[in-house]
């Protein structure tokens, strides 16, 4: 018998640890999207996690900027960017507030709501599909940059949320490189995923662009 998930709120003190705790803790969270047409909900099963200025694969190791801001809390909210000129990839924001770093939500099992996102995921072959990947997960979610900065830990119905769900056991979690992190970052086994999970996306090594001209 599958138990049912706690509805439950996570805290933000949640939220407030450091990035290698929070991100595996996060498989088997439910994230909810409230949306004009009705909910969206999403167990988390692959997530990648950033520790900002230690992190050359961070979008915060360089310092604040407008578009990262974000990610230096508080946290619990979320950090959205847009990437490859096409496609948003969603983040929560964890740690002590003023110290960058941000847990990127890779994929998840839709569990409610999936009519809606197959309407926003034509190209997906089966519900596997419609949200293995960051893009895919952030496209069947309807998540784009309007939701930068949204606080996941606020009371009463905002558009994103997370919910305690059904943390997974530690001896079902694997670990290994991020996926396409180029030079030392791309080292560190930050990815975290449930063990044999068939909406968990394939791992790709980084692979360099050529040069034009």
């Amino acid at each position: 018998m599958i138990a049912t998930p706690d509805r439950t709120p996570l805290p933000r003190k949640f939220f407030d640890r450091p990035v290698l705790d929070v991100a595996p803790d996060l498989l088997g969270r439910i994230l909810v999207r409230s949306t004009p047409d009705g909910p969206i909900a999403l167990r988390l099963t692959e997530v990648e996690a950033y520790d900002g200025p230690n992190d050359p694969g961070s979008h915060a190791y360089r310092g604040r900027t407008a578009r990262n801001d974000v990610m230096f809390g508080p946290p619990g909210h979320v950090y959205v960017y847009f990437t490859y000129g096409m496609w948003f990839c969603m983040n929560l924001v964890c740690g002590p507030e003023g110290r960058a770093s941000a847990v990127l939500l890779r994929a998840g099992e839709i569990i409610e709501g999936a009519e809606l996102a197959r309407t926003r995921r034509l190209s997906a072959r089966n519900d596997k599909e419609l949200a293995k990947g960051p893009a895919r997960l952030a496209t069947a979610l309807g998540v784009d940059r309007a939701l930068d900065g949204t606080d996941a830990c606020a009371p009463g119905d905002t558009p994103l949320r997370i919910l305690s769900g059904t943390p997974v056991p530690r001896d079902q979690v694997s670990s290994g490189p991020r996926t396409g992190v180029a030079g030392e970052g791309g080292v560190h086994p930050w990815r975290f995923w449930v063990t044999d999970d068939p909406t968990v996306s394939p791992y790709r090594a980084h692979v360099p662009r050529r040069r034009r001209g």
